[in-house]
């Protein structure tokens, strides 16, 4: 075989480790090995068009500052950013590819467009136009989640009507520059566009729904580097595009049904009406109890099943391996102890598994929604860590809830639990909790990582050893 042939058959190898990563990393169990085959995958790739015979000296420089720039720029988010901030950096990361892929069809529509045919250049406008959104979308929706931008929703008269003239006047245009190519103000034109696209897009969508933002926009990044490959005549780039597009595109779905939301008004941003605040928005509704962590402790103690519902509280707190060492006291003691994830829970799918994991929490003790929610009855013992929202019993009967109707994790039905939170404030869709005024729930204030330990210390008597 020539050099060509090595470099397509190097290519292929890629896409199927590609294509393994997604399948391994659909499990908790095989996550791992999704990764590294996804990490081999990305190697080979990158190793192989390093011998593609168009590159010359000057082309291996350039490659090498490129390496050097993204390094410099990824490594320390990849360091320095925590568990608890990872929807942020993965928003930024889909920035980044959004800004490449606009920026490199820019410049090879400038440099090649008179060798285009009329598909060529429909295609790069499409890949111009998506890459500037997600960079824009992406920006906006890591700053959202950061809170370094307003949460809610902001929305203003006429804003569907504005949305769908900017989208109008980029597919316009877009249609345009394939007929008349040698315009060449139109390409710019369309960036712009796409940018200012990505912030409409994003502004009338509350905090709330970010994560599933971000899924839909990793779809979007996924179709602008299909877009690329077909411009680049690049068959690994068209695969590792269509497959990043599919995944984001499904998880985006999953995450909808997961929280009830209409996935057309995620799609469009502000074609769809915003979710309007229900009526309990700051309401108390009805008085509390509040338990001491000694109350909390010997009742979980003697307990024949606890299950421990994870939050953002608890990624905040950074508790994911404190709270496995209270597991592992209970288990000492003779209890039942498992792990309920919500689909959503945290900022973003999978949030809660990857904590625990990174705590050594055996993956048969995480169940989902739908293995533990017949549970609940017979459960005698739920701690909450920082959850709110997705535990919240008027998402079943309170049609003016903005979460009515999205699957929640039935813990009201257990004997009594225990709710760690640092106040009675609302959760992230700003709404009371009912479950916080259940007869059969306690509220335990502090924060989540010094309860839970002192929750241990307590469960494996080390708190009397101590005061002693």
């Amino acid at each position: 075989m020539d050099r060509m042939n090595w470099i397509q058959l190097a290519y292929l190898v890629a896409a199927l480790g590609f294509a393994l990563s997604l399948k391994w990393m659909s499990q908790a169990s095989t996550a791992r090995r999704g990764v590294l085959a996804g990490e081999i995958g990305f190697g080979i790739a990158i190793v192989a068009t390093l011998f593609w015979p168009d590159i010359t000296g000057t082309g291996y420089v350039l490659i090498a500052v490129a390496l050097l720039i993204g390094s410099a720029i990824g490594v320390p988010l990849g360091l320095l950013v925590p568990m608890t901030a990872m929807p942020q950096r993965i928003a930024l990361s889909h920035a980044f590819g959004g800004l490449a892929a606009g920026l490199i069809g820019i410049a090879h529509f400038f440099l090649e467009r008179e060798h285009f045919s009329k598909f060529d250049l429909g295609v790069i406008g499409i890949e111009i136009g998506l890459g500037m959104l997600v960079f824009t979308g992406s920006l906006m929706a890591a700053g959202k989640l950061q809170e370094w931008l307003p949460q809610r929703p902001i929305v203003y008269p006429g804003q569907n009507l504005v949305n769908a003239g900017v989208l109008a006047i980029a597919v316009g245009l877009i249609i345009y520059q394939v007929f008349n190519p040698d315009q060449d103000w139109a390409v710019p034109v369309i960036a712009a566009l796409g940018l200012v696209f990505g912030v409409f897009l994003i502004i009338p969508i509350g905090g709330a729904d970010m994560p599933t933002v971000i899924a839909l926009l990793n779809a979007y990044a996924g179709l602008s580097a299909a877009a690329l490959g077909f411009v680049l005549d690049s068959k690994l780039l068209i695969v590792a595009g269509a497959l990043d597009g599919a995944s984001g595109l499904i998880l985006a779905i999953i995450m909808c049904r997961a929280m009830n939301r209409s996935f057309s008004n995620v799609l469009f941003g502000a074609f769809g009406a915003t979710d309007a605040v229900g009526s309990g928005e700051g309401q108390e509704q009805g008085t509390y109890r509040s338990a001491s962590v000694d109350e909390a402790a010997d009742l979980m103690k003697i307990a024949s099943s606890v299950v421990i519902v994870p939050g953002y509280g608890m990624a905040v707190a950074q508790a994911q391996h404190k709270v496995r060492e209270l597991a592992d006291a209970l288990e000492k003691e003779g209890v039942e102890v498992r792990f309920a994830i919500h689909p959503v829970a945290g900022r973003m799918p999978g949030h809660m598994n990857v904590l625990l994991a990174e705590a050594n929490v055996p993956y048969e003790q995480l169940l989902d929604m739908d293995e533990i929610n017949g549970d609940f009855p017979q459960t005698d013992v739920v701690l909450v860590l920082g959850a709110n929202d997705v535990v919240n019993p008027a998402a079943r009967h309170d049609k003016g809830s903005p979460i009515y109707g999205m699957p929640i994790l039935d813990v009201d039905k257990a004997q009594t639990v225990f709710v760690v939170k640092r106040s009675m404030r609302a959760g992230f869709a700003g709404i009371e909790n009912e479950l916080f005024f259940n007869e059969k729930t306690s509220m335990v204030f502090g924060d989540a990582k010094s309860v839970v330990t002192e929750l241990t210390n307590e469960v494996s008597g080390q708190r009397d050893a101590i005061s002693l």
